[in-house]
C-alpha cells in the first residue's frame, strides 16, 4: 500500500484521491480506506516531514 500511494504521490495525484484508492489488505481495519491523515504519516516516513 505505502509504495502505491508513493508511485501515486509522484504521478502528482492529490493526497484525498490517494486515500479513496487505497485500501487496507490486512488486520483488524481490512477491505476499509484510510483516512487521509494515515496517508499523510505513510507519505511522511520516507521523506521525514509532512507535506
Amino acid at each position: 500500500m505505502a509504495a502505491y500511494a508513493h508511485s501515486l504521490r509522484a504521478n502528482g495525484v492529490h493526497v484525498t484521491e490517494i486515500a479513496r484508492k487505497l485500501v487496507i489488505a490486512s488486520g483488524k481495519n481490512q477491505s476499509k480506506r484510510p483516512s487521509v491523515a494515515t496517508v499523510y504519516r505513510i507519505l511522511a516516513q520516507d521523506t521525514g516531514s509532512i507535506e
